[in-house]
């Protein structure tokens, strides 16, 4: 069973009712609550002794404290507060299909990827399944869904703070509790999942969640380069997470979302591109271009628009899908980690 109340599914509330000496109808109303976000007390339709009795169990969940709205497009950053004082962040990005939000699986990141400041401070601790649930329902409470439409957040992406498949069973109890229509009721194939590749998981997601969008963090065409920015290269090589990669798309019948980010003067020549075009030849994918949002701890830039244009229009002449991110939220500190950081240093400010 789950430790805190907003992690439980049906199952474990049924579970818990009957600890509790109180009505199996109980958890469905229980359920319906959590999946709104709603603390013990906010549950009017439940009696006040079981509120009382449910405000015992540690809740788990995240609150924002703070938002940026970007005066370039409709990006927000939140920064959220979790229960034990920990603070995490996520963004939510509006397309023309509806809106996405990025969340957090970690408080912190300990894979230590040279361009992401997630991973400045390590890893504190991992996020339960019903603070990663709180995260969008937090948001979906700030900004409620306006006109014919049923929700804020329409797609979620995993590519927060932290490694979700270093999380690995809170993340799967999360994409459950998400696309539960008990739970938030979206859709499988509006939620994807990041991971730098953490090859074993990968298998494991294959069968746990195939129904899931899955996104490699990729960022090099060649083991050399990626051990230079990505650590855990040091343990799965190519030879072993391409593989992986091609069977996640065979078993699912799903293609392969490679994230790539384009760091001047380290990923982005044109021999990259065609280095990367033969690495990649075979497997059913799409590359995800991203210039990078450039981390000021790392000495590390993003290429020109121009620049990221070109390698894509080379990825596609040797017949990989590719394309370059819309650059969003770059004037509210849009990058994974960057508004966390900046809010644990003012804090450090503060104290000396």
């Amino acid at each position: 069973m789950a430790n805190d109340l907003a992690s439980m599914n049906n199952d474990e509330l049924l579970e818990l009712m009957r600890e509790l000496g109180e009505p199996n109808f109980r958890a469905k109303q229980i359920l319906l609550w959590l999946s709104k976000g709603a603390r013990p007390d906010e549950m009017n339709n439940i009696p006040a002794q079981l509120r009382s009795k449910l405000d015992e169990i540690p809740f788990g969940g995240a609150r924002i404290i703070e938002q940026k709205r970007s005066k370039k497009d409709d990006t927000v950053k939140f920064l959220y507060e979790l229960d034990d004082g920990n603070i995490v962040e996520g963004v939510l990005m509006s397309y023309s299909y509806g809106n996405t939000l990025c969340i957090s699986s970690q408080v912190g990141c300990r894979m230590g990827c040279a361009f992401c400041a997630s991973t400045l401070n390590g890893k504190v601790r991992d996020l339960t399944a019903g603070e990663m649930l709180s995260e969008v329902t937090a948001v979906e409470r700030l900004i409620p869904a306006s006109g014919d439409k049923k929700r804020t957040v329409t797609n979620i992406v995993m590519m927060g703070c932290g490694e979700p498949l270093d999380n690995y069973d809170n993340t799967v109890r999360f994409l459950k509790r998400a696309t539960a229509p008990d739970g938030l009721g979206i859709s499988p194939r509006n939620i994807s999942v990041s991971t730098c590749g953490l090859v074993p998981k990968i298998y494991s997601f294959t069968e746990d969640a195939p129904s899931i969008t899955l996104c490699i963090s990729l960022h090099a065409p060649n083991d050399e380069l990626r051990r230079k920015t990505m650590p855990v290269a040091n343990a799965y090589s190519l030879k072993e997470l391409i593989p992986a990669a091609k069977h996640y798309s065979e078993k699912t019948g799903r293609r392969v979302i490679f994230e790539y980010a384009l760091i001047d003067g380290v990923n982005a020549s044109d021999e990259d591109a065609r280095e990367l075009a033969g690495l990649l030849r075979g497997i059913n994918c799409h590359v995800n271009l991203i210039p990078l949002n450039s981390v000021k701890e790392r000495s590390l830039n993003g290429v020109t628009r121009q620049r990221a244009a070109r390698f894509a229009a080379m990825l596609e002449k040797l017949h990989i899908s590719a394309t370059v991110r819309r650059e969003l939220g770059t004037d509210i500190d849009g990058a994974c980690g960057q508004l966390r950081n900046k809010h644990i240093n003012s804090g450090r400010e503060e104290q000396a």
